[in-house]
């Protein structure tokens, strides 16, 4: 399953609960605000490097690039353009937008 987050970890619980249901070989991207979850020294950093070691990471680069963030995304975080979005939601047989 890919999960689709687009929403900050800083006004919603939907990382978390996204986590809580993700199982070994489901994927996250995090898109629009949800990319605030994916820098270092932020307040969920430990939350997403402990769901790293069974899930694959991916954050929309024009939109961590629009927030100025590029520079300060975690370690191991894949970035993706718009076309890898597309990509990653054919590749996954099922997505979830998480609101």
């Amino acid at each position: 399953m890919l999960h689709i987050i687009n929403k900050s970890p800083f006004q919603t619980s939907s990382l978390q609960s996204a986590l809580n249901l993700a199982q070994a070989g489901d994927a996250v991207i995090l898109i629009e605000d949800g990319v605030y979850a994916a820098t270092a020294g932020s307040a969920v950093e430990s939350l997403v490097m402990e769901a790293a070691g069974k899930i694959k990471f991916h954050v929309l680069k024009p939109d961590a690039d629009a927030r100025g963030l590029t520079d300060r995304l975690l370690q191991g975080m894949s970035t993706v353009d718009y076309g890898g979005f597309v990509d990653l939601v054919a590749e996954h047989r099922t997505s979830n937008s998480w609101l």
